[in-house]
């Protein structure tokens, strides 16, 4: 059943290779049993992975990246869209209803039932698109087990690192300092909870870190950058037996002192990919994909999470290689960049 008859064509954005953009069009298809036809309302760039897509520059080879990005490539993530038709064994969401999905940048897509969510009314659609990034940083932020009053430093105030800010004063993160070479953003960060920032490159933070600790090393480190060059300088800044969670989609290698800086001290390195999440509720993994996708929604609906203010720029879907370009000659510029359809 739909509500309206869906475009005869779909629009996708795709990296054809590095630094070439193409908005490919095809016939769209109708739903398989379990699946819902979704119309495009407004989509999120990651500006962290793909703008790693777009540029080509990660890893060759049998890397993840070079497994993950495959020319041509789908770009995006980030997609809340109405429902237009529905497959015949799905129950709900119905036609005419939000959703929010991890398809990509496209006009019409098709989404598996049990991959999308409903987009509450307290939602806007461009608030509903920072869905997967919270629900990548809430189950970060849960692999660290902040306690209240440890101290959190946050290395990184991109969109992931804006809503670690918030996440980890939520869950008692005290002090809680964010480092940024950019102003603009520790700004931003101080609104979401940041007790201190510092503006720097992480290397020249650490005495500062321990001014702030009264002489201590941090509980708890993020690494957020996705900066193979960042990643030893953040290891530097936790306490012995601390932990490091490496948030950022790193693009390469690093090079620590696994013996100095990680095995004498305890330190607990801890990888926070979305694909770390548990699949199923257990009582031992209660916080799986939906339910930390529901109450990121709840938390923007009931206003105790603000994300509007996180976008800076809107381009038309046509525009979006006019979009890749403009982020990838300095992304510290932007921070949420939405597609329009």
């Amino acid at each position: 059943m739909a509500s309206s008859a869906p475009s005869p064509t779909s629009t996708t954005v795709t990296f054809v290779q590095p630094r070439q953009i193409a908005l490919i069009e095809a016939p769209t298809v109708r739903p398989g049993p379990n699946q819902i036809a979704v119309e495009t309302r407004a989509s999120l760039i990651s500006t962290g992975t793909e703008l790693t897509g777009y540029s080509g520059d990660f890893p060759p080879g049998d890397s993840a990246w070079a497994r993950y990005i495959r020319y041509p490539f789908a770009a995006g993530y980030s997609n809340v869209g109405r429902v237009v038709e529905v497959g015949a064994s799905v129950t709900g969401p119905r036609p005419g209803e939000r959703v929010v999905s991890q398809a990509p940048h496209a006009t019409y897509v098709l989404v598996d039932r049990a991959s999308a969510m409903r987009l509450p009314d307290g939602v806007s659609d461009e608030e509903g698109t920072f869905w997967v990034l919270g629900m990548t940083v809430m189950n970060g932020v849960r692999l660290a087990q902040i306690q209240l009053g440890e101290a959190v430093v946050i290395v990184g105030a991109g969109l992931l690192g804006q809503l670690a800010t918030a996440m980890c004063a939520l869950s008692g993160a005290w002090p809680l300092i964010v480092i940024d070479v950019a102003e603009g953003r520790l700004e931003l960060a101080r609104a979401r909870g940041a007790t201190h920032t510092i503006a720097a490159d992480v290397g020249a933070a650490k005495e500062r870190v321990r001014e702030i600790l009264g002489g201590r090393d941090a509980d708890v480190v993020f690494e957020i950058t996705g900066s193979p060059r960042v990643v030893p300088g953040a290891v530097k800044l936790a306490r012995r037996r601390g932990r490091v969670i490496m948030l950022g989609s790193s693009r390469g290698p690093s090079q620590v002192d696994f013996h100095d800086e990680v095995h004498t001290l305890g330190l607990q390195v801890i990888g926070a990919h979305i694909s770390t999440t548990p699949e199923h509720e257990t009582p031992y993994t209660p916080w799986t994909k939906e339910r930390n996708g529901a109450l990121f929604l709840d938390l923007i609906a009931a206003r105790r999470l603000r994300v509007d203010d996180l976008i800076s720029h809107r381009f038309p879907l046509r525009q979006a290689g006019e979009a890749y370009e403009f982020l990838l000659a300095d992304r510290s510029r932007a921070m949420g960049v939405i597609l329009t359809y």
